[in-house]
């Protein structure tokens, strides 16, 4: 199983209730949804599953890896799109994930780049300047970047937020073709 969580709880210091309280789950290649209203901690979860944060008890795995255990083992195999991001205003996006692939470690990333940016739809706007970008074409750079290193498991906490209801679609529509050969962890508070 790509993602099995058994009974993960976590609790902030100072917290006088759980962010998580005993959440189990298995998610298998294919897209799959935590649905919550804001506070439901489900960035907690993400940020836990991305080895960012540890969980007070229970455990995780990704790819058989373990979160706790083997963090070093599990950064390689995972894309993150967190669900606030900085990108560098200045730079054109086919830059930035140059940039973001020379830090993980790629050797040559361009046919890589040329890959991403063709599957997120930024074809014609891979030499803009970030700083003209709308969220939405913002939040394809970011999931492009995720995608560079070609992870079998994608983890995306609120993607959609603050998008308009047509790019809200075009992200759907991405995030379905993507599962269809990995396994997709989506967060959102929006229904529909």
């Amino acid at each position: 199983m790509p993602i099995l969580i058994n009974n993960i709880t976590k609790r902030y210091s100072g917290a006088h209730t759980n962010a998580l309280n005993h959440v189990s789950l298995s998610c298998d290649v294919g897209v799959f949804g935590l649905l919550g209203p804001n506070g439901a901690g489900k960035t907690t979860l993400m940020r836990i599953l991305a080895t960012l944060i540890t969980p007070t008890s229970g455990s995780a795995t990704i790819q058989g890896f373990s979160v706790l255990e083997q963090p070093q083992k599990i950064r390689p195999i995972i894309g993150y799109v967190p669900q606030e991001y900085t990108l560098y205003p200045s730079l054109t996006a086919r830059e930035f994930l140059h940039y973001m692939g020379t830090l993980s470690g790629l050797q040559k990333p361009y046919a890589q780049i040329e890959q991403v940016i063709d599957q997120v739809g930024l074809a014609q706007a891979a030499n803009q300047r970030l700083k003209s970008f709308s969220g939405g074409m913002k939040q394809r750079v970011v999931i492009a970047q995720a995608l560079l290193h070609n992870p079998p498991v994608l983890l995306v906490d609120e993607p959609t937020a603050g998008l308009d209801p047509a790019e809200r679609v075009r992200f759907r529509n991405l995030l379905s073709e993507l599962g269809r050969e990995r396994t997709v962890l989506l967060s959102t508070h929006i229904v529909e």
